[in-house]
């Protein structure tokens, strides 16, 4: 990628073992994510070995509309019971994101507490499960600001390959937001050009920012 000439690089992190759902909301609005007590942010990333510009995204609750495809996702797993709980971690849950990780060909995760923290969260963190007739089929985690609701992972059973169960657990979060009067969803990092996490940029209502302490329409055409 060409870099403009007054383009800073950012690389930060930091440790914090507490924070307000205010102070979160400042935190994501300004481009940071956490995984258990690590909060960091960084702009440049390196993807099939090229340099990349990182791309935190999120969705304006009031604006997001579902698409075709999102409706016909919600449709295929209408058999499904969701819950929303605090984090348990169950074996069943542990079980699931070991299978989940098998996808991977490249880069899998190591353990599932390399996203969650091991004891007490900064944060207050939630989990969201989907079964069909008492089976775990996906869980997803997400964390709950003063307005905003940012996911942190996603797991689903490779065996399902019809229900777009990742991108169902996302509708669903974007639906706990809104149900919540969460103003908006922070759903991850993705990056400029084509990537593995374009699946993020297949959303209406959504936003990216552009480093400069702006979120900017995103036109994903």
């Amino acid at each position: 990628m060409l870099l403009d000439a007054d383009f800073q690089l950012i690389n930060e992190e930091f440790y914090a073992d507490s924070v307000t759902p205010e102070q979160h909301d400042l935190l994501l609005e300004d481009g940071w994510r956490h995984f258990g007590p690590h909060f960091f942010r960084y702009n440049l990333g390196i993807y099939d070995n090229e340099i990349r510009l990182v791309l935190p995204l999120r969705i304006r609750i009031e604006d997001f509309r579902l698409s075709k495809s999102q409706r016909r996702v919600l449709r295929r797993n209408v058999d499904t019971e969701v819950k929303v709980s605090q984090v348990s971690l169950g074996e069943e849950t542990l079980d699931l994101f070991e299978r989940h990780k098998r996808r991977f060909k490249h880069g899998a995760p190591a353990s599932i507490y390399d996203f969650l923290a091991h004891d007490s969260e900064p944060v207050e963190v939630f989990e969201l499960q989907v079964r069909r007739q008492g089976r775990l089929l996906a869980a997803s985690f997400f964390d709950v600001g003063a307005i905003s609701i940012s996911s942190i992972y996603g797991i689903f059973d490779p065996e399902e390959t019809t229900g777009s169960l990742g991108i169902f657990t996302m509708l669903k979060e974007i639906e706990y937001a809104s149900t919540t009067g969460r103003s908006l969803y922070y759903h991850g990092y993705a990056y400029e050009g084509s990537s593995f996490y374009d699946y993020k940029k297949r959303f209406s209502a959504l936003e990216m920012f552009d480093w400069n302490g702006r979120w900017l329409p995103f036109d994903n055409r």
